[in-house]
């Protein structure tokens, strides 16, 4: 190894040092300098809510430990700007070379293509990895080139390629560089993760849950031995740590899906020899396709980057959401009058997480019985889940709107006192986070409305005093839901039809019509070619510093006495040009940082992102109605009601211990 050389490994969410391939590229053979950017101005609207900001915040203080532990704390650096925090960062070491390990959403594929090639730009070599997948978005495709559109048409080709397995070791020791001290960097509580009003409801979370690579091994492990085997009969409970609880490990790649996946087929191997029942054999199975899910989330996002903000079919543009912040407001709240409904939200509420099966009861109703943009609820969960994960969340809410060709039925209602009996048929769930149904007798504790009066009278429960009606009666709810697809079908036959005669074709891309025929409007795109340079022409040139560097990082320290890092204005016109495309029609505060501590949320064309701002009075009203008390489990569920076609809404969380 050279002593001039020395690389920056930029950690993203990949907060691990197993199986980390960028971290063990920089290790072979240059010093080590690790460095993680926080840079609130470039998450735009997706900025992280506080239980996720939680959870990174305990998860970085780990990372800095493991470092330690191999010879190179982390770097923590606040900024205004990514590349000018890396261009600083080479600068004041004398590095030559960045690595880091890829991201799918939408915003980071935007920023690290404009970082890459801006780095590449002053001599600098860069090379990037794939640490978050089993299969890269742009190594699967159809026969003819053509990204999937379907989830098991997606998976099966997957489960026909090889898994890349590289060992999980991390190194052995890193060689610290020299010039760190020359960094502009603070500490991890100088980064402003959790403010001080916060602070007393993370206090819950910590009790909970345990973030880090090590916790998260642990917690795999605990899986394994003592809950895979039930885990096909016992996942859909929504009362009980019946998954794995591992998404936010996941998301914050404190565990290494490809050592999950590693693991489950040695399972799966050791059990068919021992000749095993089929329920063990069956739940590695339905577990090895939530991996496929979470995998398929990243590649839609990669090949279909319009997602986040817009539905996968195109039929659903025509589609007449209702704008009604009212109905939303009482759905965040838990007032919907609707028991499930109301426990998971306000379990939501209370403790950053709920089960997979209760976010898709919440969702669907979202979406089928008070119409709401989907990307409002999306929104919503990203600002309050502890385990928020954009892509996983995408796919969820289209999966559940039904905007995805293998999606729930655009006419599908799904009636949540019969899913109450079913996933929680003593009331048990519904009696620890609705209080003021706790005494309901369970024949009457998911339709409270048709309850006897004096049966009421003996529970205390005055319906629309100090318990909701329901906010709209279903059949009602699924006549309006007929009457929306009608409308939608009847607006998109009419856009085609001002260009055409009904008996012709009209290609649209892939869209089709013809006759007045409903037909999906499927997009059929070939798979986008790689985004990153893994190999590049300037990856192997160890350039002094140059000119061109030098001249930005010398007007950067002359300007706001270091507080902005060079290449601020290298950068400023595409990360202006970034945020306008993602920019929602009305700016949104959100009130996770309000004084109230609460979450906002995003909407949909041509609709504006209403805030959800909460009074004091309204926050008081909820914590006096939600046990502090909580428990959390986790994991990507499978919808799949009976004769319902499988889901799945986002990610959950971890278990106690």
């Amino acid at each position: 190894m050279s002593a001039e050389s020395k690389t920056i490994v930029w950690f993203r969410r990949d907060l691990r040092i197993e199986d980390n391939p960028a971290l063990a590229s920089a290790a072979k053979d240059s010093c080590v300098i690790p460095v993680f950017i926080w840079c609130p101005s470039e998450e735009g609207q997706f900025y992280p809510g506080r239980a996720s900001r939680w959870w990174l915040k305990q998860s970085l203080s780990d990372l800095d430990r493991a470092l330690r532990s191999l010879g190179s704390p982390l770097v923590v650096i606040k900024a205004d700007s990514t590349l000018a925090a890396l261009l600083q960062c080479t600068g004041a070491v004398g590095a030559t070379r960045v690595v880091y390990n890829h991201l799918y959403d939408p915003v980071s594929l935007v920023r690290d293509h404009k970082v890459k090639s801006q780095l590449q730009a002053v001599g600098l070599s860069v090379q990037s990895f794939n640490a978050d997948l089993l299969y890269e978005p742009w190594e699967v495709s159809d026969l003819n080139g053509l990204a999937f559109t379907t989830f098991n048409e997606f998976w099966s080709k997957c489960l026909a390629l090889p898994v890349d397995l590289t060992s999980p070791l991390p190194p052995w020791r890193l060689v610290p560089a020299s010039g760190i001290e020359n960094i502009q960097s603070c500490s991890v509580d100088d980064l402003g993760l959790e403010n001080n009003s916060e602070k007393s409801s993370n206090a819950l979370l910590s009790r909970v849950w345990s973030p880090g690579c090590c916790n998260s091994d642990k917690l795999l492990t605990e899986f394994i031995e003592m809950h895979l085997r039930e885990y096909s009969k016992s996942r859909m409970k929504v009362d009980g740590s019946t998954t794995s609880l591992l998404s936010p490990y996941l998301h914050f790649g404190e565990l290494s899906v490809r050592k999950i996946y590693q693991i489950m087929r040695m399972k799966q191997i050791q059990w068919t020899q021992k000749e095993e029942n089929d329920d063990m054999e069956e739940s590695i199975t339905l577990f090895l396709r939530f991996i496929g899910l979470r995998e398929y989330s990243r590649y839609l996002c990669f090949n279909f980057p319009f997602t986040h903000e817009r539905s996968l079919l195109g039929n659903l543009r025509h589609y007449p959401w209702r704008n009604d912040q009212g109905e939303f407001k009482a759905w965040r709240q838990g007032k919907t009058g609707y028991p499930l409904v109301d426990a998971g939200m306000r379990e939501l509420w209370a403790t950053g997480w709920i089960h997979n099966r209760t976010r898709v009861v919440v969702a669907s109703f979202f979406v089928k019985v008070l119409l709401l943009p989907w990307t409002w609820g999306m929104k919503y969960f990203w600002d309050t889940l502890l385990d928020a994960d954009l892509e996983s969340d995408i796919l969820g809410w289209q999966y559940i709107s039904g905007s995805l060709p293998d999606g729930h039925e655009l006419t599908r209602l799904d009636s949540p006192e019969v899913q109450g009996q079913r996933f929680d048929p003593e009331g048990e769930y519904v009696r620890n986070w609705v209080p003021e149904l706790a005494r309901m007798p369970t024949e009457w504790i998911h339709h409270p409305w048709d309850a006897p009066r004096s049966v009421l009278a003996a529970a205390g429960v005055e319906l629309g005093s100090n318990y909701p009606k329901p906010i709209i009666d279903l059949d009602n709810a699924r006549d309006r839901l007929d009457d929306a697809v009608s409308t939608m079908w009847q607006l998109d036959r009419a856009s085609k039809l001002t260009t055409s005669s009904s008996d012709e074709v009209v290609a649209d891309n892939s869209i089709y019509f013809k006759n007045n025929e409903n037909v999906l409007d499927i997009p059929k795109v070939p798979v986008r070619k790689e985004v990153s340079c893994v190999s590049s022409s300037l990856d192997q040139k160890v350039p002094s510093f140059n000119s061109k560097l030098k001249e930005i990082l010398k007007t950067s320290n002359n300007s706001n006495n270091g507080k902005h890092n060079a290449g601020t204005q290298m950068e400023k016109n595409g990360h202006a040009n970034r945020m306008e495309r993602l920019r929602p029609e009305e700016d949104v505060v959100s009130t996770a940082e309000s004084s109230a501590g609460r979450k906002r949320s995003i909407g949909e064309s041509s609709y504006a992102v209403p805030i959800a701002n909460f009074s004091a009075s309204d926050r008081d009203q909820m914590e006096e109605s939600v046990p502090s008390d909580t428990s959390m489990r986790s994991f990507k569920e499978e919808d799949d009601t009976q004769g319902e076609s499988s889901v799945d809404v986002t990610r959950p969380s971890k278990r106690p211990g």
